[in-house]
């Protein structure tokens, strides 16, 4: 079984702190992620500037602000990105416009995530592949035939190199709604690696995706729950970050399949555990086996208990003590 890819999510969780973004990094190093990834979310690139209040009136759009007041700057991203080489830990980001596919290229990101607000985006998913990278693409709030198109879209532009990542888009995602059946159906309609991009509270589901055969997985964290911004408190803390990262290890670890069925530890259990052919009584060499002559029970031995037959009706060469174990080349 191949080790999942594990994606630290720190969304925007910065809230315009590279101070904070650089945390962030230590923070997903520490816990043994194998990349961090940020939302590098330019507002013009993602919402209307304007909309229409209750009135009809057209008004600033409230979030756009928002999201400026928790951006950081393209100078920033590349002295974080410099400072993830130097703790180990790749970087990536989502992209929601051209001018953060820009940047990610440039800083030479191992892949581009697409979210799943744009799984259905085709004319910008054609353009992301053209970059020739990998792409992790999440296929929440999208039917199969969206995905299937989304797919084609970006193999078509001659882009094979691509993740599909199970999500359901909702914040948090209790169990009975994660659907992680349909990792399969991804897997099979598309014959791509998928992976599971995690809103549950725990690690119960992803645990889960690896025994279906989960190849990647994403997961929101943050420095604070209870800090303000979009994402903080639908994140995992720093511990619960560790405890998911390490069960995924542990899951993967117990799906892995030994190169024999009975390892040295299980075959240190036998060996005290199962039964064998022991002597009931001091046997002298040339009487004949009788059952009674025989005890079934523990530690192992050379006779297991199958092979009875094998030794009743038959005539030692050499005496056995009592409670000595029976074995073939102590018989006629």
């Amino acid at each position: 079984m191949s080790t999942p890819h594990i994606i630290a999510e720190a969304c925007t969780n910065h809230n315009g702190s590279l101070a904070k973004a650089k945390e962030l990094v230590d923070l997903a190093a520490a816990s043994g992620a194998d990349s961090v990834k940020f939302q590098i979310i330019n507002p013009e690139g993602l919402y209307l500037l304007r909309v229409r209040d209750e009135s009809g009136a057209w008004v600033e759009n409230g979030v756009v602000a928002q999201r400026r007041a928790a951006m950081l700057t393209d100078d920033e991203y590349r002295e974080l990105a410099a400072h993830a080489r130097a703790k180990g830990i790749p970087l990536s980001g989502s992209v929601f416009d051209r001018k953060s596919l820009d940047l990610l290229c440039e800083i030479d990101a191992p892949y581009l995530k697409i979210a799943s607000t744009d799984c259905n985006n085709y004319p910008f998913l054609a353009e992301v592949a053209a970059r020739g990278r990998k792409i992790i693409l999440a296929t929440g709030m999208a039917s199969l035939g969206e995905v299937e198109r989304a797919v084609k879209t970006i193999t078509d532009a001659g882009n094979s190199d691509l993740v599909l990542l199970h999500c359901v888009s909702v914040y948090p995602c209790p169990l009975d709604l994660v659907n992680l059946g349909h990792i399969a159906t991804l897997r099979a309609a598309f014959g791509l690696p998928v992976g599971f991009s995690d809103h549950t509270s725990a690690s119960l589901a992803a645990a889960m995706a690896v025994a279906l055969g989960a190849e990647w997985f994403e997961k929101h964290y943050t420095w604070d729950r209870t800090a303000p911004g979009f994402d903080h408190a639908n994140s995992l803390d720093p511990q619960q970050l560790n405890a998911y990262v390490a069960d995924i290890r542990a899951a993967t670890a117990a799906m892995t399949r030994p190169s024999a069925k009975v390892g040295e530890k299980e075959a240190g259990v036998r060996a005290r555990a199962r039964r064998a052919l022991h002597a009931g009584r001091d046997l002298a060499a040339g009487e004949t086996i009788t059952e009674r002559d025989v005890l079934i029970v523990r530690p192992e031995g050379p006779l297991a208990p199958g092979d009875l037959g094998l030794i009743v009706g038959r005539r030692l060469k050499r005496g056995l003590a009592q409670f000595e174990p029976f074995s073939l080349d102590a018989l006629e």
